[in-house]
């Protein structure tokens, strides 16, 4: 007969856990599905970098690694093509023509204009302001810097335009490809006016260069600055995935809803939040230069990811009236219904 000590069952037990233990991450690990998410390292995109940060992902199964980029189109591209799987970003001609092509489907909202929050300014050098740019009303004939034709900043533009009551070919949009160009080029009065989210508008607008005229939520009240994409493919075929990255997306917003945009998690958890976007977003700054521009940036993600299929709706319409996308286009080949809820 053999005999085993106590101390030496304890040993063996303890390994036989540790082993198991090991082999159970494993498996795990094994399971989780890989996917990218591309995103933009503004504040609006938190929800992504929350949901990666405090294992909402991981809780869904997924395996995340972020896909940077410096606008709009290029994102759309990547997702249509395979490289991206899920991106944040705003709706433009790109997007709304590959969507047509079959390849691009929205599954929800994400950033949103809502009164009472600071929300997306409107910007002029500070030679367009002594010449008598003081308000958006005085645009017309002036410069405004876009990313690319058919961009959100396009959109933008345009609708000052027609609220003030001129044409938006009345405007000179500006096609400069990068937000950063964009900056520049307003910093060095190569061009008169531009508009952006507050956390970038209000760290420019402290230089002595650049002056606030106003703001989109007096053009745009409703405005769904942001859309959830993915592939048709995805939404097509691995609709259970969808649902996974929208469920986790929907926890991050949660999380920085309640941290700083309501405020009703508590000044600790607000602080904890700054600290955890700082990771992502103005990482080249010193966290005490970073953390009042991260907090300006604080506006609505919109709950469990709804959608303002109004707003979008009139953003399908702006871009078939200027002919940068088919009038044939409908909004049932730009949303999948079967992932969003609206409002």
């Amino acid at each position: 007969m053999i005999s085993i000590s106590r101390r030496a069952a304890a040993a063996w037990l303890a390994g036989a856990m540790i082993a198991t233990a090991t082999l159970g991450a494993t498996l795990s690990a094994a399971a989780a599905e890989k996917i990218k998410v591309g995103a933009l390292r503004f504040t609006s995109h938190a929800a992504s970098f929350v949901a990666f940060e405090r294992g909402y992902f991981t809780d869904q199964g997924l395996e995340v690694e972020f896909v940077y980029f410096q606008a709009a189109q290029p994102m759309a591209v990547a997702i249509a093509s395979g490289d991206v799987d899920f991106g944040v970003t705003a709706i433009s001609g790109g997007l709304i023509n590959l969507a047509e092509k079959g390849a691009i489907k929205v599954i929800g909202g994400a950033l949103q204009e809502e009164p009472g929050i600071d929300g997306q300014m409107i910007l002029v050098s500070k030679k367009a302001y002594d010449e008598g740019v003081t308000s958006p009303a005085m645009l017309k004939g002036r410069s405004f810097g876009i990313t690319q034709a058919g961009s959100s900043f396009h959109y933008m533009a345009h609708k000052i335009a027609e609220k003030e009551g001129f044409s938006g070919s009345d405007i000179k949009v500006k096609p400069l490809q990068k937000v950063g160009a964009i900056i520049g080029a307003l910093k060095s009065e190569q061009i008169d006016a531009w508009s952006i989210v507050p956390h970038i508008a209000k760290g420019l607008a402290k230089a002595p260069t650049i002056e606030t005229i106003g703001v989109i939520a007096d053009y745009i009240p409703d405005y769904q600055v942001t859309t959830v994409f993915t592939s048709a493919e995805n939404a097509a075929n691995k609709p259970e995935l969808v649902k996974k990255f929208l469920a986790a997306f929907s926890a991050g917003a949660a999380d920085f809803n309640a941290a700083l945009v309501d405020k009703t998690a508590g000044e600790q958890a607000g602080d904890d939040m700054v600290k955890l976007i700082h990771k992502y977003v103005y990482v080249d700054r010193p966290f005490e230069k970073a953390a009042p521009s991260i907090r300006n940036g604080a506006m609505r993600i919109n709950q469990n990811a709804k959608l303002n299929l109004t707003n979008v709706k009139d953003q399908l319409s702006w871009f078939q009236a200027e002919g940068l996308v088919s009038k044939d286009i409908t909004i049932d080949t730009l949303v999948d219904a079967r992932f969003v809820e609206t409002f």
